[in-house]
Formats: C-alpha cells, structure tokens, sequence
C-alpha cells in the first residue's frame, strides 16, 4: 500500500514503504501507518494512495497529476505514445522469430529431400507454406497500423473461443463434453491464428474453435 502526504492542498510526497515524515513541521514515525487509523492519518495529511497505471509496453510515462478525495489521493500519470515506427519493427521482429521457429522443426525434412533422400511429406510442406503466409499476412498488418491505437487495438484482439465442459464419469475420468461454453479471450496478433504443426501430438481435448468477436 502506498500514502500520498497532503499539505495545503496539495500532494508534497508519496510514500511507498512506511517511513518517518514530518508533516507541517510535525514529525511522526513510521509506526503511525499501522497503528493509527485511517481518520486519524487522514487528519495529519496522509491519505492512501492509487495510481492509474500506463501501459509502458505503448507510452512513456509522464508527469503525474493528483486528485485528493475526501478519503484518499488518485494520481493520473501521462502518458506519451511512444515511436510507432519502432513498435511496429519490434511486433515485425517477433513474427519473424515465430515463422523461422516453427520452419526450424522441418527443415531437416527439406534438407533431406534436397540431398536425394525422402520427399517432404504433403501436410508438412502446406503447413510450412501455411506458416510463411501467415508470417507475410501479419507483417502486412502490422505495417498498415498508422496511430497507437491501432497499435493497441491489433495487440489486444479479442476472441471468442468455445470450450467443450469437462466433467467427471463414474469412474472419475475427465469427459470433455457434448456440453460447451464460450469465453471472450484477448490474444496479441503476434500470437493468434498460427497454422498447427501437424508433427505435434499435443492436442487440447476441450478445444472447439475460436473466431474473431
């Protein structure tokens, strides 16, 4: 928990670990923040205090303003969007780095075929055809992003996903089943929508489907 010190109106410190103060030229030790009460805190300046928070992965942070409540102290930090050019390099790099993994796991298979030896399996060259596309698609989305909410907005996608319900057989097995539920889910764009290896055996059984809202 975090106080805000109140003199003459206005916010003169904030105070994140209990610490001695002095407030109006009165001194008071740490103990005050929990053995008082909250009235009597407030009554010597110290408030509790919150801060809307910034999203540092799309704003700088800027100054702080205070609003001081009859109980406690909000302060509102601005934020400056910071350069988009760079956000979108970095959003850029990631979906390279995501297709050039998810090639790595076959590209034995393209070596070997290239050597003369086995054909690359049918499904594994369309998925790593799949995989390319998706990669072009997502860097040419993110290129058109033109404002920071935009940025956001693309990084924060909304989904609704379909679930089947798990419940319990009479011999306490997990059944997935016929039932089903829908959840909304935020996915970046980074990581939504990838074609699946079909060389993974990992499969969620209570999966169903997820589509855009």
């Amino acid at each position: 928990m975090a106080w805000a010190i109140v003199e003459n109106d206005s916010v003169t410190r904030i105070v994140n670990t209990p610490s001695a103060v002095t407030i109006n030229g009165v001194n008071h030790p740490k103990s005050i923040y929990t053995t008082w009460h909250a009235d009597d805190l407030r009554d010597v300046g110290i408030f509790p205090y919150r801060e809307d928070p910034v999203d540092g992965r799309y704003y700088n942070f800027g100054e702080v303003t205070y609003s001081i409540g009859a109980t406690s102290v909000i302060g509102t930090r601005e934020g400056t969007p910071k350069d988009i050019e760079s956000i979108k390099q970095a959003f850029i790099n990631t979906v390279k780095s995501q297709a050039a993994a998810a090639l790595a796991q076959t590209d034995w298979m393209v070596i070997r075929q290239t050597e003369g030896g086995t054909p690359v399996p049918t499904d594994i060259s369309a998925y790593r055809a799949a995989v390319r596309n998706t990669s072009n698609e997502k860097e040419a989305e993110i290129s058109a992003l033109s404002n920071i909410n935009e940025v956001i907005a693309w990084d924060n996608q909304q989904w609704v996903e379909t679930r089947k319900v798990a419940t319990l057989d009479e011999d306490g097995n997990t059944v997935y089943g016929p039932e089903t539920e829908e959840n909304t889910v935020t996915i970046s764009g980074l990581y939504s929508d990838w074609p699946v290896d079909p060389t993974k055996d990992e499969v969620d059984p209570a999966f169903v489907s997820r589509v855009p809202e």
